[in-house]
């Protein structure tokens, strides 16, 4: 599934592409109704965690999900035959975006719209300017969690746009071990600056970097042993998910 940084890497391409234009919309598979689209001004794309949103004249917005299997096709040439299974595409006189296998695509009113924002966690990528307003909720959300903060991380609810890459090296860069409970302020302030300033790299490479030296490198996701001193990574089950920590780096604090 795609993490934030690479949903909010779509999102700035997206709408460098089509806002401000009118767009052709069509649904070569027939699984969404494009015609209240068609023909109408994209007036933006918006990034929200691991959501788009596609905000289009007199049109309710489209929300798009990804998935484990989704993804997106750009053609610049707009008049190129979409792929077999094309959702949805928005094309221009320039270019034209294939959205393929998403978990969802579909119009949203007002009500639904707001359940998904009030369900959506502080975003690390978040361009609203009031960054110590959002870090301060974030701080706040993920102290409420009481859970593992390798569990809390995961939680769309808590923080939005984390995966499991992006778990296991910012906990790993902030000194955490993933089964950490009630980490303190400090702590949690210190993570969300590191996913703060992480994701933002991660998204204008389009992958995950934790280390701007060696971006392809990772310290313990997918690692035996730690890159940085050499111990054996530990390995385990956590939020459903397959957990990465250094035990000599990573700190594990009250349990």
């Amino acid at each position: 599934m795609p993490e934030g940084h690479l949903v909010h890497r779509y999102a700035d391409e997206q709408h460098e592409a089509l806002a401000g234009r009118v767009v052709r919309a069509a649904s070569p598979q027939g699984r969404f109704d494009a015609r209240p689209y068609d023909g109408r001004v994209v007036e933006g794309v918006e990034a929200l965690g691991k959501h788009l949103l596609y905000w289009v004249e007199d049109a309710p917005p489209i929300h798009v999900h990804l998935g484990m299997q989704g993804l997106f096709l750009r053609y610049d040439d707009p008049a190129a035959e979409p792929r077999k299974g094309t959702r949805l595409r928005l094309a221009t006189g320039e270019a034209a975006f294939d959205l393929i296998a998403p978990a969802r695509c579909e119009p949203m009113d007002e009500r639904a719209l707001a359940a998904l924002r009030a369900a959506t966690g502080p975003d690390p990528l978040s361009r609203d300017p009031d960054r110590d307003a959002i870090r301060e909720e974030a701080v706040r959300r993920l102290l409420a969690a009481r859970t593992a903060v390798g569990a809390a991380v995961l939680d769309q609810s808590v923080w939005s746009g984390i995966g499991n890459a992006w778990r296991a090296e910012l906990l790993f860069l902030a000194g955490l071990d993933p089964g950490g409970r009630d980490i303190g302020t400090e702590a949690a302030g210190r993570l969300w600056d590191t996913a703060v300033r992480y994701l933002a790299l991660g998204r204008d490479a389009g992958q995950v970097v934790s280390d701007p030296d060696a971006p392809d490198e990772r310290w313990v996701y997918k690692r035996a042993r730690c890159r940085r001193c050499e111990a054996a990574v530990r390995t385990w089950t956590l939020a459903s998910r397959t957990a990465y920590a250094c035990p000599a780096d990573q700190h594990l604090h009250d349990l």
